[in-house]
């Protein structure tokens, strides 16, 4: 009789189902790390460039980027540049460019934004997946610089 009652007891715990193992937490989506794109931006009056991995200049709607900054005589100014997903990417983040700057006007000729940053002059542009622009310099100069820049861009 006990060794009856031992193989039922060895039966019930062989038949039940071992507990599942539990599931991976899925993780949060890693946000690769930008590209150092320094061979993107002219060498004449380069003082550094830096790679910042989200929020480039601050803005919530940008990822990272390269930033160059420049200096000639005293005038300073910053050159910048981010590679998005996709070209539609690019032209969709383009418009939250306009309404985070004050008094952001179109330059048509360019097809982006020159408006004031706190207190800083910004020129935003896309080029196919890039959003790159100038910032600290009058809306002339910045033009010519970002003309530069997007020839640099492929």
């Amino acid at each position: 009789m006990r060794a009856l009652l031992i193989a039922a007891a060895l039966f019930v715990c062989s038949c039940s189902s071992p507990q599942p193992a539990p599931e991976p937490q899925p993780k949060a989506a890693e946000v690769p790390k930008p590209h150092d794109e320094t061979q993107r931006f002219p060498l004449a009056n380069r003082v550094d460039t830096k790679v910042v991995d989200t929020k480039l200049l601050g803005k919530p709607f940008m990822p990272g980027g390269t930033i160059a900054h420049y200096k000639k005589g005293k005038t300073e100014y910053d050159m910048f540049v981010s590679k998005l997903e996709s070209a539609n990417q690019a032209a969709i983040t383009l418009p939250d460019w306009q309404r985070s700057l004050t008094n952001a006007k179109l330059v048509p000729s360019f097809g982006g934004y020159f408006g004031d940053d706190n207190g800083r002059p910004v020129f935003v542009f896309s080029k196919g997946a890039w959003i790159a622009g100038v910032a600290g310099l009058p809306e002339k100069q910045a033009d010519l610089e970002a003309r530069t820049l997007a020839a640099r861009l492929n």
